[in-house]
């Protein structure tokens, strides 16, 4: 197996990034490197598309679900949506040192085949317990695929000889992380239009009926163009994927239940207990093991600090957004499933240019500069939000939403790479499965807080005629209650829950600013060297 040269200076260009340009980039003797890189950002580019957006597709469905004749109960309804991002989210370190063990492009293919599987199983569910156990099953497989992506993306390229590979540093390897960071961020929003198309059929199964051609191609163009890169060699940690998984469940449980039953209750508190004892001996154990899964010294690091907060933070404020735009596009304006994902589209734009913005931002100024630009872009656009009524329309809306999806964009590539080259080469899908983890908490916690405070303010708004309703809809079913109340209940407890999400973002945003390092590198720090070596 052909070995990695020896990496350019700092200061040389990334003459065999096909993203990065330089002075081959015109050169038909390089053209090769730029073909190769080509097909390899399409592949990962549908991996990514497809499992990230799987996480927002279904909800626009959850109506035509709970009418189905599955008869499914609002709890099991829950799991279904949720069942799929907790296993994600919990599994995807374990997923990704297990690639950096076993291969990263041979994960990433059993990760899709299982993936395909679990949709496979959910089209066909016969009973909600087989609909809830193919999205787990889908689950494992896409904690299997998103590390590795990154992973991949950011492996050694061949030269235009295919004899020798080079590795990827600076600009080069700054454009692969911004183009994935423009993947899962458009990912998210455009599960939205696919699911809304796909449920404007009127059927629920055909949503996950669809993604399994689409998941065959993945496997097919990945085999094609994926590079097949060194394993390194490690002694498994099955103790410490074991207390790591089984604490982020716990967390994640406590995070998701607690908009159900209460954030004081019995079982919310018992699971952020249980969280905290499994994280403390996960910490306590990896500080111990000669081979730990992830070595929890890194996290004293104030770049993986910094990464780790701001990651979670702008997934917070993002997917605050996307959990109020269904329901403000088709409440309150009155659009349909398919119109609410494509008058969206605007807010994929902006996660697609905003993160090549960001990257130049940092080029030149610094990462503190890249970063600080998108959390204040982000703040902007909660504010904008948070200041809306039922008279808002659409175009003041969609301001708001770019604004946010922009903030992200910004930020979101400076922050990955600062992650990503906090750890060893040998440890990049470890590294690749941490930044993915903290965006898929982040997520859930968006979420999660941003329903827990709209529910409690929308009741407390709503006229006594109302009685108890638990959702809008119910609300607008009542008889005898005004629609205008409860639109106007309902725009204020939005507004509120994103202006209290603004300011814990502004808050927080200061100790990643007080943590991120100084310069112009984002991967500089005291584990790696220039190139993300070790």
């Amino acid at each position: 197996m052909p070995q990695p040269a020896d990496p350019p200076s700092p200061g040389a260009p990334d003459r065999a990034d096909p993203l990065g340009g330089g002075p081959h980039s015109g050169d038909p003797s390089h053209g090769g490197d730029r073909s190769h890189g080509g097909a390899l950002l399409v592949a990962m580019g549908l991996c990514v598309a497809l499992v990230v957006g799987m996480v927002s597709a279904l909800n626009l469905g959850i109506p035509l679900l709970s009418a189905s004749d599955l008869h499914p109960s609002a709890e099991a309804v829950v799991w279904v949506v949720d069942g799929y991002v907790a296993v994600f989210a919990c599994l995807l370190i374990p997923a990704g040192a297990l690639a950096d063990r076993l291969g990263r492009k041979g994960t990433l293919l059993a990760g899709m085949s299982v993936f395909g599987l679990g949709a496979a199983s959910c089209a066909l569910a016969p009973t909600t317990g087989v609909l809830i156990a193919g999205r787990m099953l889908s689950g494992v497989g896409a904690a299997a695929v998103l590390p590795s992506t990154l992973a991949l993306l950011l492996a050694s390229v061949p030269t235009a000889a295919g004899t020798s590979t080079r590795s990827l540093t600076g600009h080069g390897r700054s454009r692969r992380i911004a183009a994935w960071s423009s993947m899962t961020g458009l990912a998210a929003v455009l599960g939205n239009v696919g699911g809304g198309a796909a449920l404007q059929t009127g059927s629920w199964r055909v949503l996950f009926a669809a993604a399994v051609p689409l998941t065959a191609a993945a496997v097919a163009v990945t085999a094609l163009a994926a590079p097949r890169v060194p394993r390194h060699a490690g002694r498994p940690d099955p103790v410490g994927a074991a207390l790591l998984t089984a604490g982020v469940l716990a967390l994640l449980f406590a995070v998701i239940a607690a908009p159900r039953y209460g954030w004081l209750t019995a079982p919310v508190v018992a699971a952020a207990a249980l969280a905290v004892l499994l994280l403390a001996g996960w910490v306590r154990h990896g500080c111990r093991a000669r081979s730990p899964l992830l070595d929890p010294r890194i996290l004293a690091a104030p770049a993986v600090r910094a990464g780790a907060l701001g990651m979670a933070l702008t997934f917070v404020g993002m997917f605050a957004v996307m959990y109020l735009n269904g329901q403000f596009l088709q409440y309150v304006r009155g659009f349909s499933v398919l119109g609410s994902g494509l008058r969206l589209l605007p807010m994929a734009a902006a996660l697609y240019l905003a993160p090549r913005a960001g990257v130049a931002i940092t080029r030149r100024y610094g990462r503190r500069a890249g970063v600080g630009a998108g959390l204040l872009v982000l703040v902007a656009g909660l504010a904008v939000l948070g200041n809306m009524d039922a008279h808002t329309g659409y175009p003041g809306y969609v301001l708001g939403v770019v604004l946010v999806a922009a903030g992200c964009g910004l930020a979101g590539p400076v922050l990955s790479e600062v992650m990503v080259t906090a750890l060893p080469a040998s440890a990049a899908g470890t590294g690749s499965g941490l930044q993915s983890l903290t965006r898929e908490l982040g997520s859930a916690v968006g979420v999660a807080v941003a329903g827990s405070l709209i529910t409690a303010g929308f009741d407390a708004r709503l006229p006594p005629a109302a009685g108890d309703p638990s959702t809008v809809a119910a609300a607008l079913a009542a008889t005898g209650v005004d629609r205008a109340a409860v639109l106007d209940a309902f725009t204020g407890a939005a507004g509120a829950a994103l202006r209290t999400v603004a300011v814990a973002v502004a808050v927080l945003g200061v100790l990643v600013m007080w943590w991120l390092p100084r310069g112009r590198r984002a991967g500089q720090n005291a584990h790696t060297g220039p190139d993300g070596g070790g």
